[in-house]
């Protein structure tokens, strides 16, 4: 059994159940796992504004960690990179901070503003789960139409909003915080543009089959990566 428990973030538009099959698998494999809601994911677009943001999924992410006892390694996905660089600290019990095909970004950037994307002058907003400029449902999972599993899954998606999208980052974790980046060899989502990039900032770096939430297509090759990652050298930093 691990001595550390994961925390794993989803990404934008997600809820913790994208999580399920790997934390089957991960069980299996003596590894111990929580989840998080993040609150920009909007499931409830009646409160209206001013809909949760970034600072809010990273309060939220801090909330969850302190709740765990002993080690915490940040598994975050995607937008989930955002708030997790926000949340961690080298003064917490998180030992190291796994990106998947997220958003590892330092002081003063934005999850749109790595894609060269200018913040609006507004904030205000939800953005749909199914934007053919910037998101592609099918990449999220495995990219077949006719898989029912990625058809059920793309009925749960909901709205982001538009706060998340542009809120900046005031502290980059990943400098005081041991972690790797993973790019799945297929990830055909607009993260799939700048993850090479992104990647030059971490300790470490694994490349795994799959689309872009690689432990959604190829569950069992992503959770003995876990296996991996949890054996490594976790010293602060």
């Amino acid at each position: 059994m691990s001595n550390s428990t994961f925390l794993l973030v989803h990404g934008g538009h997600h809820g913790e159940w994208v999580w399920a099959p790997l934390q089957k698998a991960m069980t299996e494999r003596g590894l111990a796992s929580r989840t998080v809601t993040l609150p920009s994911a909007i499931t409830d677009a009646d409160k209206g504004e001013p809909y949760p943001g970034m600072h809010d999924d990273a309060k939220a992410i801090r909330d969850t960690v302190a709740q765990i006892p002993g080690n915490v390694i940040v598994v975050a996905h995607s937008y989930a990179g955002v708030p997790v660089t926000e949340a961690v600290a080298r003064d917490s019990n998180v030992v190291h901070v796994v990106y998947v095909a997220a958003y590892m970004l330092d002081v003063g950037e934005s999850m749109f503003g790595a894609h060269g994307v200018p913040s609006p002058e507004s904030l205000s907003g939800l953005r749909p789960a199914a934007n053919p400029d910037l998101n592609l449902p099918l990449a999220f999972f495995d990219g077949d139409p006719d898989n029912p599993d990625t058809a059920r899954a793309i009925a749960r998606l909901v709205p982001q909003s538009a706060r998340a999208d542009f809120e900046t980052v005031t502290r980059a974790g990943w400098r005081e915080v041991s972690n790797s980046y993973v790019i799945p060899t297929h990830d055909l989502s607009i993260m799939g543009t700048v993850a090479e990039q992104l990647a030059e900032r971490a300790d470490r770096v694994f490349r795994v089959p799959g689309n872009h939430a690689p432990f959604w297509s190829n569950v069992t090759e992503f959770a003995d990566l876990l296996v991996k990652i949890d054996g490594l050298d976790h010293t602060a930093r």
